[in-house]
C-alpha cells in the first residue's frame, strides 16, 4: 500500500465556531492505482488533497505514506516528501503563466 488514511478528521475554527470539514475519512491507495476525488463544491476535496499532499495537518486520524506515519514529522521531512514522493495533476491550468 502506498497511502493510507485512517479515520481522518479536519476541523477549522472561525472565532468560537468549529466547522467540521472532513469527518472520519478512510482511504487506501495501492501501488499503481489511479484515483479521482470528486464531489460538489464545498465537500472537502481541496482540504483532503492538502492533507494528502502534506500541506496541512489533520485534526485527528492517521496518514501513512509508504509505511511512514506522517504524525509529528518535521517540516523539512514533509518538504522532502512533497518534493520526491507526491505529485498532483491539476484540473485547470491555473498555475501556468
Amino acid at each position: 500500500m502506498v497511502l493510507e488514511l485512517r479515520d481522518i478528521c479536519k476541523d477549522y475554527t472561525r472565532g468560537k465556531i468549529v466547522v467540521p470539514v472532513l469527518d472520519h475519512i478512510n482511504l487506501t491507495v495501492e501501488e499503481g492505482e489511479y484515483i479521482a476525488i470528486m464531489g460538489p463544491s464545498g465537500s472537502g476535496k481541496t482540504t483532503l488533497m492538502n492533507l494528502i499532499g502534506c500541506l496541512d495537518q489533520p485534526t485527528s486520524g492517521k496518514r501513512i505514506l509508504k509505511g511512514e506515519d506522517l504524525d509529528g514529522v518535521s517540516d523539512n521531512r514533509l518538504a522532502d516528501i512533497r518534493n520526491r514522493q507526491i505529485g498532483f495533476v491539476f484540473q485547470n491550468a491555473d498555475l501556468l503563466v
